[in-house]
């Protein structure tokens, strides 16, 4: 994963994970590696990780049980999510078609 300079790592860790439950490489239900474990394949600080699971939970991607590894949510917004994806895709394209909004 290439972190840019733009934006926290956290949310761009974020990102990464809704990128992947929307393309559906991973699944609801799934279990996701620990904070520990994220941080040491993406080379990034712990403490980062911990942020960006927290930032999952409250958006609720992931659910988190004491003495029970993350999982993905099992729910619905997992579709809507995957349905508000295509539809920025689709927005992007007419953007980059018609990149000049007309004033009246």
């Amino acid at each position: 994963m290439q972190f840019d300079q733009r934006s926290p790592v956290y949310l761009q860790v974020v990102r990464w994970f809704k990128q992947r439950i929307a393309t559906e490489e991973l699944q609801s239900g799934q279990e996701i590696p620990s904070r520990r474990e994220i941080a040491a394949q993406l080379g990034i600080n712990p403490n980062t990780a911990q942020k960006a699971y927290k930032e999952m939970e409250e958006q609720q991607l992931i659910t988190t049980e004491r003495n029970v590894p993350s999982k993905i949510t099992r729910d619905r917004c997992l579709k809507s999510m995957a349905y508000k994806r295509s539809t920025e895709k689709n927005q992007s394209f007419k953007a980059s078609r018609f990149p000049f909004q007309w004033i009246n």
